[in-house]
Formats: C-alpha cells, structure tokens, sequence
C-alpha cells in the first residue's frame, strides 16, 4: 500500500515496521497550511510554523580571529533561557566543526577545536489582527437597538514581525586529556593514545600532535559540563565547564571506522572497511529531558550496513542509520549502550526529475522528548552553498519512536562487524525499525516569504535556504495559556562559506557570502513541560 505524505514527492511505502520507507522523487514542498499535526504514541504534536529568523554575517570573526563558522550544533545554555513581556532572551553555545577545510583538494587548516557564546534576543511573529472597541458612549444605547451597544472594529493591527538578534560575547577552547587544544586537520593513518584510548592525530603536517577533531553536536549537561559528537573517530568527548575533557565514549566495535585489519582508519578522505562512513560520524547527540539517557544518532548507515544498488554512485543505500542509547544516570562516560536502535532515513532523487531516489537524506542532529521520542532533522545536500546548482528536495524534522524496534544492545550486530543486512542485501525480516512521522517541513514558501527566505535561487526578493542545516535545541515558550507550547531553534552550517574568510592567519576566501542563519519554530509537544523546563525560567 502506497501512502502520500508531507507533499507531492515524498511517496511512504506502509507494510511491517522493518519495511518503512520514503522515497522523495521530486520536491517535498508542504502542501497542507499551517497548524500542521501528527499523532504518535497517544499524543498530538503540532507545528505551528516559523515564527522568528535571524542571521550573522558570514564574514564575522570569531573571538580567536579566524572566520566565525557555525552552527554545526547550538544550544540554549541550561538556565539562561527568560522571558520578559514579548521578548526572549538567553546564552546561547554554538559549535563549529573543523575548519574551512577541502578534503577534495586536500587543503586543511590547524583549527583549533572551540565552543561560540552569543547573547541572544528573540521577539515572536504574530498574524495581524483585529481591534475591537465598545462603541461611542455618546450614542446611548435604545430599547430595541443593541446594535448601539456593540463594540466596532477600530483597527486592524498589524502583524508582529519575529526577529532573531546575535550578539557575539566571547567562547570557550576545548582542551584534551593532556590540556592541548584540539585540531580540525585531517589525521591520515595518524594515531595517538591517550590513557588507552586511540584517537585520530596528524603524524606530522598541519596539526601534528594534537587530536584531530570534527566536532558535530553539542549537548550541555547539569553540571555546567558538555558533550561533543565527533566525526572522525565516532567518539563523543565529555567536557567539564572549562572546556577540558574529562572522559571519553568510544563506540561499540560495529561503529568504530577499522581497516582490513581490524585496526582504526579514522581518515576523512576514503571510507574504512566498517564502522562509521568517512564524514558521516557522531552528527546527532542529545540528553533525555530528565539527563539520564544520552542519545547518539550516526548520520547515516554504516559501511557494513549499506544496501546494494545496482549503479556505483547511487548513495540512497545508506539510510539505514544506528541509533545508540547511553545511561549516564550513574557516570559521564559509560563504556556499552543500553539501546540500540536502527532508523530508515528518507532517500531522494537529487535533482527532484521525479527519477529513482539516488542519495540518502542524511540525519543531522536531534533533540530528546523522553526515553523513547526524539525530533530528528534530516535533509538533502542542496541548497545555498552547494555546487551543481540542484534544486531544493528534502528538509524535514522528523518524530521518531523507537518504542518497539528491535533493541540491538549486546547483540553481534554492536560487539561485532556483523552487518543488519540478509542475504539479499536487505534489511533482515526480524529487525524492525524505529518509526517516525514528518512534523516539521522546511519547505513551506508561503511561511519561508514572511521572513524574506525561499527555496529557489536567483530570486531578488528572497534568499535561498542554504544547503546544510544540522543544528537544533528545545526551549519551553514560557507561555501559562500553552504549557505545552516550545520553541524549536534550527541553525545551519554554513561551511565558513565567506567571502572574506582567515583562518588560522592564511586567507579561505569563497565566491559568495553564506551567513548564518537561525530559524525559529514553535511547536506543541505534548507532556514535555515538567521534566525540561524546569532548567528554563
């Protein structure tokens, strides 16, 4: 049975719950006005659409003087977030990735590893309205003519705009194991050790020496301390509030990038045998409401994982991604999943013709509603910033349950390089899958033109949406007549696309300029005000 959802190219193909799957052949614009819903597990999530954008100059240089890049993960710091009439404010962290570097050229900078503060200030749009107003006391009101007595539109209001505004105030240089800064440049077959953990680091060249780092989600815990997700080694970094790590969590063997020889590969430039695709690590990570779960979803399947495709350059057989659940109810760094999930991401055609689906929506990042539910914003690689000019297909937040997918945890497809995949290069028939539901679309003109933003490009009224958004967090609207009512703030990554771009004192300068750029959303999620707010005054 054939489903259409979200819009006209995103076809759901329905049967048992290891068979979901989404093809996109041409653009998924939304077809449906907004409030949009969906129902999951018993409860109602609604998008109500955007309703605050801002954005920071491409150019802007960052507090130790290279070009200000971002945002690869943002997050609202934990008690920071307030309300004051109709303005918002609050810290927000974001964090970079590793430089403006080329690994197609082979040019790579010494970027030292680092978290942005911001001051932040938001004011939500509001439609127009009507005014009303008792009518005039001079008329008096007669038997007969209540009409008199009735109250007359006086005004139309006119609508709030919502606006986002960042202020640059400082960051914060992480710090290894042995107090060093981190590194963006490539690690080739470069090792270290660090109190027996193998890490990627340049043997020599740009970076030698220190830990290469490709740092992709960021997520704050209570005791001021964070969590950052890594790309090269798949590993997640705990961090004390100073930005000194403090401890590490190495992947299970299914997820570590290894050799033929079962040794680590961690290079960015061709993928390893298993484990995690080159580029393609730790680009989801977030903490239950309540902290006790860590959630760390790759950004699509693993090598061993991917499902065979007739033509070489076909990418749409890696959709299906690992999810991995951690307790840290009882120390930062635990060593072995409690959870382990797999979720089928959305594949696309790339170039929206309605062809066959030719590359794989790729997760990038997520936000935790409870044990089981997370938002997951996966996308397509087109966009502003993108090279071969493809049209726009895919951007979408999706619901996710893994409530009732096969838990992985202990089994050979964690301890192992065993694959999740039968025989016939498919998923096996007894792994059932998370499932999920699109709660909010990206591709909404009509809710896009509000704010000055569009799909398409070339436009003088608009400017495009860029190409890789990979950025969320959760804070609560503070609002006592919708408790249930949150914002959701998406940040892109634009790559340190610039054109004036310095990094580490050498010029990086791009063709156009690709600012960062926030978009706002409020959404009601249902049964999230208890736990999460209490961190949000």
């Amino acid at each position: 049975m054939v489903h259409r959802i979200a819009g006209l190219g995103a076809v759901l193909m329905l049967g048992s719950a290891s068979a979901q799957n989404v093809d996109v052949r041409v653009a998924d614009v939304a077809q449906a006005p907004l409030p949009r819903s969906v129902e999951l597990g018993g409860k109602t999530y609604v998008d109500h659409g955007l309703v605050a954008t801002g954005s920071l100059p491409a150019g802007t240089i960052d507090f130790l003087g290279d070009t200000l890049g971002s945002f690869s993960s943002l997050a609202i710091e934990p008690g920071s977030w307030k309300r004051d009439g109709d303005t918002y404010t609050g810290v927000l962290w974001t964090l970079p990735d590793r430089g403006r570097n080329d690994p197609e050229h082979n040019v790579f900078f010494d970027y030292r590893g680092r978290l942005h503060r911001f001051r932040f200030s938001m004011k939500v749009w509001e439609p127009a309205r009507k005014v009303w107003e008792p009518a005039a006391p001079a008329i008096p009101a007669e038997r007969g003519n209540e009409a008199a007595s009735q109250p007359v539109i006086a005004a139309e209001a006119a609508p709030t705009s919502g606006a986002v505004s960042l202020q640059v105030d400082g960051g914060l240089e992480l710090r290894d194991l042995g107090g060093k800064p981190f590194t963006g440049a490539e690690p080739g077959k470069g090792v270290r050790k660090e109190r027996g953990i193998v890490l990627p680091s340049p043997a020599s060249g740009i970076g030698e020496g220190k830990v290469s780092l490709d740092a992709e989600s960021l997520q704050f815990t209570r005791d001021g301390g964070f969590y950052v997700g890594d790309e090269y080694a798949a590993n997640v970094y705990r961090f004390d509030a100073k930005g000194k790590l403090t401890g590490i969590i190495v992947p299970p063997k299914a997820v570590r990038p290894l050799d033929a020889d079962g040794k680590p590969d961690f290079t960015s430039l061709k993928p390893p045998v298993t484990g995690r695709r080159n580029n393609q690590g730790v680009e989801g990570m977030a903490l239950s409401p309540d902290g006790t779960r860590l959630f760390v979803v790759l950004q699509s399947a693993l090598i061993q994982d991917a499902e065979a495709r007739e033509v070489p350059a076909d990418a749409s057989g890696r959709s299906l991604a690992r999810v991995l659940v951690y307790d840290v109810s009882h120390g930062g760094v635990p060593k072995m999943p409690v959870g382990h999930y797999v979720v089928r991401l959305p594949v696309y055609a790339d170039r929206g013709d309605g062809g066959a689906p030719n590359k794989t929506a790729a997760q990038s990042e997520i936000r935790v509603l409870d044990n089981h539910t997370f938002l997951m914003l996966a996308r397509d690689g087109n966009g502003l910033g993108a090279e071969g000019g493809k049209p726009i297909v895919y951007k979408s937040v999706l619901l996710v349950d893994t409530d009732g997918a096969s838990n992985l945890s202990g089994t050979t497809y964690e301890t192992s390089t065993t694959s999740v995949l039968g025989g016939d290069g498919k998923l096996r028939d007894d792994i059932r899958v998370a499932t999920w539901k699109p709660l909010v679309n990206l591709l909404d003109p009509t809710d896009l033109a509000r704010f000055g933003l569009g799909i398409e490009g070339g436009r003088k009224d608009t400017t495009q949406l860029s190409e890789k958004w990979e950025a969320m967090d959760l804070v609560p609207a503070l609002d006592p007549t919708r408790p249930d009512d949150w914002f959701l703030l998406v940040g892109n990554d634009n790559d340190f696309i610039a054109k004036h771009c310095v990094m580490d004192g050498q010029g990086c300068d791009s063709a156009i300029d690709n600012d960062n750029r926030i978009l706002v959303y409020r959404l009601t999620l249902p049964g999230m005000r208890s736990t999460a707010a209490s961190n949000h005054r």
